[in-house]
């Protein structure tokens, strides 16, 4: 039975956070690596003075054993007090992206190749035989370990700021974004080309619950026009989708497709991915923030910086063509698949609604915002400045009923790009 879609990117999903397919294949490769390399050591490949007794290359190759155990115990606490930091006091969010770090991957690889390369060529050793060139690879291999992980730990000390993760959650969003949007663009159906306007004819649904993921817009154009018919997905990329609702409907055909195969064109989960939905990025940047301005943590100044990476990402949106839905078309130009769009007023809401609730005490963040909202008011189209206008109201406001003395309102209604410091600029 042929594998659905959907079943092959939940295997995906599940490859990419997995931390233990990769360490297994290097563990694999290791033991591999061994066998090769005792195979050719007869072939005088090292200087004569590179020589081991039995005794010295046993020691050699156990050691190297109980360091790659000690520094994967090392790693694997590393990763425990990640979890905790992020959990605690950014996004849990933020988790499902960590894991898919390659570096961390090559690093757990690299440790238990090495484990597995000289544990096997300890069985090796004899009186009269000794691995000379193995025990030399393995004291490369060591040093080739402690290098990535000096790599690793300078990387994740410095990404484990607030500030580090919303800039890599930022521009991975912004990818996410640009790839969508481009294809959207090469597949978009002409002008004045709409569905047809007859009822649906079948309702696709679920049989389970979760999370809409992804979904296959070539696979479902192709059904759509090997059918000769238009799909409407009902939901949005992210939105939790109850077990028996509507995942597709069918639009103007006589021969109904398949539903278990056009459900296998979407993938549904326990959470959110990255995959299709930039809002899945903003929605951990506005995390983030509000995590830093809870009385727990209390700290304003994360959440500014937080916003400036939001008003990046806001920025990177207002520059791309948003609509309510998206028609998309097969290689004729006909219409094929419906798919809805979050609009401007939905990516701003996102952003700035939550930070204004819980930031509303705070001088700092009601500076930056309003900071923010300016900037968009002389950066954005007109059709988009009353969503915009509608967000100043909702901040002025918040000021009025938080800052009730007239000086810390007017100091709470000035524009500021750093929250306190800066100030509003002549011409900016």
């Amino acid at each position: 039975m042929k594998m659905s879609w959907s079943v092959r990117f939940r295997l995906r999903q599940h490859a990419k956070a997995s931390l233990w397919i990769v360490p297994l294949i290097g563990l694999a490769l290791g033991a591999v690596f061994a066998e090769w390399t005792a195979g050719i050591d007869g072939a005088d490949l090292l200087p004569g003075d590179w020589r081991y007794s039995a005794t010295t290359a046993s020691s050699v190759l156990s050691s190297v054993v109980g360091a790659m155990v000690a520094l994967l115990g090392f790693v694997v606490t590393i990763g425990v007090l990640v979890i905790q930091q992020a959990t605690g006091t950014l996004s849990p969010r933020y988790m499902r992206l960590w894991y898919r770090d390659r570096l961390q991957k090559a690093v757990l690889a690299t440790f238990t190749g090495t484990f597995a390369y000289a544990f096997s060529l300890l069985r090796k050793i004899e009186p009269n035989s000794v691995p000379n060139l193995g025990v030399t690879l393995s004291g490369v291999a060591v040093s080739l370990s402690l290098l990535l992980l000096l790599i690793y730990l300078n990387r994740f000390t410095h990404n484990l700021r607030p500030v580090a993760i919303a800039d890599i959650v930022g521009r991975l969003g912004q990818k996410v974004m640009f790839h969508g949007t481009e294809h959207i663009r090469r597949t978009r159906a002409p002008a004045g080309a709409y569905p047809p306007s007859a009822a649906p004819v079948t309702h696709v649904r679920t049989g389970r619950g979760g999370v809409l993921q992804a979904f296959d817009v070539a696979g479902l154009i192709r059904s759509a026009a090997r059918h000769d018919c238009v799909f409407t997905l009902c939901h949005h990329i992210g939105d939790f989708v109850p077990p028996g609702a509507t995942l597709v409907e069918v639009h103007g055909t006589k021969q109904i497709p398949d539903p278990r195969h056009t459900a296998g064109h979407i993938a549904l989960g326990t959470e959110r991915t990255i995959e299709q939905d930039p809002a899945f990025a903003l929605r951990i940047l506005v995390d983030i923030a509000i995590r830093a301005l809870s009385p727990a943590v209390n700290d304003p100044t994360t959440a500014v910086q937080a916003l400036n990476h939001i008003d990046t990402f806001l920025h990177a949106i207002g520059r791309a063509q948003l609509c309510n839905q998206y028609v998309l078309a097969d290689a004729h130009g006909r219409p094929r698949l419906v798919i809805p769009g979050r609009n401007w007023d939905d990516y701003l809401q996102l952003g700035v609604t939550e930070i204004r609730e819980y930031g509303a005490t705070s001088l700092q963040v009601c500076r930056r915002l309003r900071a923010l909202l300016e900037d968009l008011l002389h950066t954005q189209p007109t059709d988009r400045l009353s969503a915009v206008h509608a967000e100043l109201i909702l901040l002025d406001e918040a000021v009025q009923r938080n800052f009730t003395d007239p000086i810390r309102r007017a100091q709470a209604q000035t524009p500021d790009r750093q929250g306190i410091g800066s100030g509003r600029r002549p011409g900016t």
